[in-house]
C-alpha cells in the first residue's frame, strides 16, 4: 500500500480549517493510499524544512505539501523545500500551469508548483494551496501517474 503524508503551509490555518490538507488527504485514501500524518506550518523556512524533514525521515511513498507557492513575499515554501529535492520532475509544473491556464487564465503564470524526488526516493509535490488547484493537481496529475513515477524511480 502507497503511503503518504501531507504538509499545509499557512499562516492562517490550522488542522480544522486545513481544507486544502483534507482534500488531498481524502482523495489520497479514495485512492487507497495510507496517510501517515497531516501537519500544518506557519509560512517560515526553517518551520517547513523542519516538518518536511520529519516526514523524510519515515518509511512513506508521497510527500504532498499546498500552500507558500506563489510569489507573495510569504510564499516560502519552494525555495524551502527545492533545495532538498535531489531530482526534479520539471514536467509536472509544466503540466500543472498548462491546465491551470485553462481553468483560470494568465493567473496559473503566479503558480510555482513543483514535484521531485527527495535523497531518500520519496515523490515529493508542491501544490498550491488554493482548493480548486490542489483537486487539479490530484486529479489529473498526481493520481493518474504517481505509482509509474515511483516504479521508474525505484529501477
Amino acid at each position: 500500500m502507497t503511503t503518504a503524508a501531507i504538509l499545509t503551509v499557512s499562516d492562517t490555518r490550522n488542522l480544522e480549517t486545513d481544507t486544502s490538507g483534507q482534500l488531498i488527504s481524502s482523495l489520497c485514501e479514495d485512492a487507497g493510499m495510507a496517510i501517515f500524518d497531516r501537519q500544518v506550518v506557519i509560512d517560515d523556512p526553517l518551520d517547513i524544512q523542519i516538518s518536511f524533514l520529519s516526514f523524510e525521515r519515515q518509511k512513506l511513498d508521497l510527500i504532498i505539501t499546498n500552500g507558500g507557492t506563489g510569489i507573495a513575499q510569504r510564499d516560502v515554501t519552494i525555495p524551502a523545500i527545492a533545495p532538498l529535492l535531489t531530482k526534479l520532475i520539471p514536467g509536472f509544473g509544466e503540466a500543472f500551469r498548462a491546465i491551470s491556464f485553462r481553468e483560470i487564465g494568465t493567473r496559473a503564470l503566479a503558480s510555482r508548483a513543483e514535484a521531485g524526488f527527495n535523497l531518500r526516493g520519496q515523490l515529493c509535490y508542491l501544490l498550491p494551496g488554493a482548493g480548486n488547484a490542489c483537486q487539479t493537481a490530484m486529479e489529473k496529475l498526481i493520481l493518474p501517474e504517481y505509482e509509474h513515477l515511483l516504479y521508474e524511480h525505484r529501477k
